[in-house]
């Protein structure tokens, strides 16, 4: 099993001093203990997420201060781009990381997001896959047909060119069975999560996704397959338990109703009672924290690791930035690394 570092910090909005400190001491410490790769989203114009606005600015951040660990997008939401200027921005990560740059791709979900490009959110799943190729023709030093300013067609090709031949691709999907198919045959590995599936609904998932990745590579590739899981590693389970209560509390409150905004509508999100919230929250907690999660002691770790692979998971991307402070997570990347070493 490979371990990677993820970041998707639930910004309180108050005025911070180092609001990236994390960030990057952690990318320092992946760097030099021999993690696999160091993640951060594309969020926009909400407090969940909202530190990592352009995944390939906090990439270049990291690339200019790591030599080894590898640097990846989760995710860059393709439909608000165009693929030039995705292709140009993580060319250049790759070169300032001498090639350790990958993308996963994202298709969007909220339509907030799209005031980037609004006339691109109804079809924004094709968008994505039609990104995600004239990505790659670019990589490779291939020219993409435009239009102008003046409304005359050409082409163009995109600098710098990148340090890889190839640009590492995931696609990130949140549980959508067909997108895992879909990341198969295009042959591109897979971003996901446990928050919105069960164990078995997974394995199931990922065992499609095999599938569909074994026939487009005539055997010759599985796949790859990243699952992303809140961590924080201590001595003790019930210790560690009460410690990150009120964080990932708060963390996984405001993830569910921007979920639940996004799905029901702001207003019907609003007329939610406290107490409806305050339950679906502790029970989403309690399970998370018993079952999901590298939460507690190394030892326990090591069965849901082991669960993991078990599920068909290749690499877990920790997500350690759900609202402790940072020096308490600093110093829990020690019993992460102990993890690493174990399951390694």
């Amino acid at each position: 099993m490979d371990f990677g570092l993820f970041y998707f910090a639930d910004d309180s909005g108050a005025v911070e001093t180092d609001r990236y400190r994390l960030l990057l001491d952690g990318a320092r410490f992946a760097d030099e203990n021999d993690f696999h790769a160091v993640w951060t989203p594309e969020r926009h114009f909400h407090q969940f997420g909202g530190t990592y606005p352009n995944p390939s600015v906090t990439g270049a951040a990291i690339a200019a201060i790591t030599s080894r660990v590898r640097i990846r997008a989760g995710s860059v939401v393709a439909p608000l781009h165009h693929p030039l200027r995705i292709a140009e921005e993580w060319s250049v990560v790759d070169n300032i990381s001498h090639g350790r740059a990958g993308v996963s791709f994202a298709s969007g979900w909220h339509a907030t997001d799209f005031a980037l490009n609004p006339s691109a959110y109804q079809d924004r799943r094709t968008v994505m896959y039609d990104r995600i190729e004239q990505v790659r023709a670019l990589w490779r030093g291939e020219s993409i047909d435009v239009v102008d300013g003046l409304g005359n067609p050409g082409q163009v090709r995109s600098f710098p060119p990148p340090v890889q031949a190839e640009v590492p691709v995931w696609i990130t999907s949140v549980g959508d069975v067909e997108t895992f198919r879909s990341a198969g045959r295009i042959r591109a590995g897979l971003l996901t999560h446990l928050l919105g599936q069960s164990p078995e609904q997974l394995a199931e998932k990922v065992a499609e996704y095999r599938k569909a990745a074994a026939e487009a590579s005539d055997g010759a590739w599985t796949g790859h397959v990243v699952a992303m899981v809140h961590t924080f590693l201590g001595e003790d389970n019930e210790a560690v338990r009460e410690q990150v209560r009120p964080s990932l509390t708060a963390y996984m409150r405001s993830s569910l109703r921007l979920i639940l905004s996004s799905d029901l509508g702001p207003e019907d999100a609003a007329n939610l009672e406290p107490d409806e919230v305050d339950f679906l929250v502790e029970r989403a907690f309690e399970h998370y924290f018993d079952n999901i999660g590298l939460l507690g002691s190394v030892d326990k770790a090591q069965r849901i690791v082991a669960n993991l692979a078990e599920l068909g998971v290749d690499e877990v991307a920790c997500l350690i930035d759900f609202g402790l402070p940072a020096d308490e997570v600093l110093s829990g990347l020690t019993h992460l690394k102990v993890l690493r070493d174990a399951c390694g």
